[in-house]
């Protein structure tokens, strides 16, 4: 079978979680599997060479643009630094881990980028959260990526609260705050809908669960807590995993990877089985990816390993095989027909035989790495936090094709529509394409 007719085999297992026309309506694109079909990509860019244009962003955000017509929707958050006497009294009456800066308040807001021009066309407030958890140094508080769907733009900053906006009248139709945990790092898990669901974790040191709100009203459909035991330690059980939705055996389910356990859930919330890691799973942030009747995914913090859960005519999964070598604690990994990638935070990329485990090759590509790998044109861009794109093609044998600098830092995922790859960094947002040698960006 070749590459081609893998990639719709596996792509018939995933439920599409946006039913809209939307070009890119999700992290990591349409079905969340960081595949594109756009062609005609580059291969190479930098700052003065197929860069069609480069928009300043304001605030500080990790979350990955979404796309629907000439839109470019992406989040944001407005970070206000407390006072003296304010910063240091929460300061001390915080006993978990301190945290670099103390905010007096932090501002959501949505922000439109003309698909054309470039142009910053909105900038709209969401919700306001006031003496907000502090968040780590390689986190934001607009890390999730919003989903979009018909026009409606769904965005989640975890415990800080989820809103909806109508995207073709700019109003905010619905805000919902009621669901609260201590992130202790800050909000990580990515939304996703389904049905008339909008799906995501909170996975907290103090308690775990995932929630599902009704996407026309933002009123709570469900929650349904974590059943699996837990570490006694609670810095062990938080998590920040994005749910998958996949028919598993003619039925629909959504997968949903938290610390120690993935689980499965029905429309309603119900738990329909559990697996459990067998060693230690914490602080999950990667996607889990799905092809060949498997389940691939990352089991998180301080030692991490590659899962393989074969589910295909199982009533529950089991693990096929694990990798111990070069796993991701933060990044996705990626499936291109039968092999698996996966860059982990410290620059290693590997590939594997997806349906045994075995090991093609494991390279250093340099540079340390939160965003998620993404296959189009028959290229993996591959973006690490120093603002470095190493483009890489696919197959058995480890070959860079080239290497593409901007000034920055990337922790945002690729989304790639037509001839173009839009890409954000720490201060901007990019569209890369081919186009002449003398044409520089504006």
């Amino acid at each position: 079978m070749n590459t081609t007719r893998l990639l719709l085999t596996a792509a018939l297992a995933i439920v599409s979680t946006s039913l809209s026309a939307a070009e890119w309506p999700e992290w990591r694109g349409p079905g969340g599997q960081g595949h594109a079909k756009a062609t005609g990509l580059p291969a190479a860019w930098s700052e003065t060479n197929n860069v069609t244009w480069k928009t300043e962003l304001p605030g500080r955000a990790w979350s990955s643009p979404v796309i629907e017509g000439k839109n470019i929707w992406l989040t944001t958050a407005i970070e206000t630094l407390a006072k003296k006497e304010d910063a240091d009294r929460r300061l001390k009456a915080n006993t978990g881990n301190q945290p670099l800066t103390v905010l007096e308040k932090v501002e959501f807001r949505a922000l439109c980028v003309d698909r054309d021009s470039g142009k910053l066309t909105q900038n709209i407030l969401l919700l306001t959260a006031r003496e907000p958890q502090w968040v780590h140094g390689l986190n934001s508080y607009a890390s999730a990526t919003p989903v979009i769907e018909d026009g409606q733009l769904y965005c989640h900053f975890g415990a800080m609260g989820n809103a909806c906006l109508d995207t073709r009248t700019s109003k905010v139709l619905w805000t919902d705050t009621s669901l609260v945990v201590q992130h202790e790092n800050g909000p990580g898990s990515t939304p996703v809908l389904w049905k008339n669901l909008m799906l995501f974790h909170l996975d907290g040191s103090d308690q775990q669960f995932i929630a599902a709100l009704d996407k026309r009203t933002g009123k709570l459909a469900w929650k349904t807590p974590r059943s699996g035991d837990m570490n006694k330690d609670p810095q062990l059980r938080k998590s920040y995993g994005t749910p998958l939705i996949l028919t598993v055996n003619g039925k629909e389910q959504i997968i949903s990877p938290a610390s120690d356990w993935i689980y499965s859930y029905d429309d309603n919330g119900k738990e329909l089985w559990r697996v459990k890691y067998g060693m230690l799973g914490f602080s999950l942030t990667p996607r889990p990816v799905v092809g060949h009747g498997m389940i691939f995914m990352s089991t998180g913090f301080m030692k991490p390993q590659m899962l393989a859960l074969r589910y295909q005519g199982l009533e529950k999964p089991e693990i096929a095989w694990r990798s111990e070598k070069g796993a991701p604690t933060m990044p996705s990994p990626l499936l291109v027909g039968e092999e698996l990638y996966f860059a982990n935070d410290g620059g290693i990329f590997t590939c594997l035989d997806a349906k045994t485990g075995a090991e093609h090759y494991r390279e250093r590509i340099g540079g340390n790495y939160s965003s998620s790998p993404t296959f189009a044109d028959g290229k993996i861009y591959v973006h690490n936090r120093e603002g470095l794109t190493t483009v890489i093609k696919p197959g058995k044998q480890f070959e860079v094709l080239e290497k593409n600098p901007l000034p920055g830092k990337i922790f945002a995922s690729l989304a790639a529509v037509d001839h173009a790859l839009f890409l954000r960094t720490d201060t901007a947002l990019y569209r890369i394409e081919n186009k002449p040698a003398k044409q520089a960006a504006r």
